[in-house]
């Protein structure tokens, strides 16, 4: 399993720990530190089966000021999401072919 982590949120931080508490073998990826690709966003886009938009953290200070209102395409939003990985919704938690976000911290359990 991989989780797509930031330490410095709380619900991150709680899905960390739910899967620790399980004693399941996780990846972490700390993505604010290594930035998913293009291809990677796309291919997390497809586990979710979500669209771009939806992966979105639109209350982030850098969507309101540079993205917000804006026509994008999907791949404008997909490539906005690698330059500032900020804005991607946390945490997302990949086994296999599928992913979760973990938020609340109850979707996790959807994927065990």
């Amino acid at each position: 399993m991989k989780i797509y982590h930031n330490n410095r949120c709380r619900k991150s931080r709680e899905g960390l720990a739910m899967l620790e508490a399980l004693d399941k073998n996780v990846e972490i990826i700390n993505y604010l530190e290594t930035p998913p690709t293009v291809k990677e966003i796309k291919d997390l886009l497809q586990m979710l089966g979500l669209k771009p938009i939806e992966l979105i953290r639109k209350n982030e200070k850098i969507w309101k000021e540079q993205f917000k209102g804006k026509e994008l395409s999907d791949d404008d939003i997909i490539t906005a999401m690698s330059s500032y990985p900020k804005l991607i919704e946390r945490p997302i938690i990949v086994k296999g072919s599928k992913a979760v976000i973990g938020r609340p911290v109850e979707n996790i359990q959807k994927l065990l």
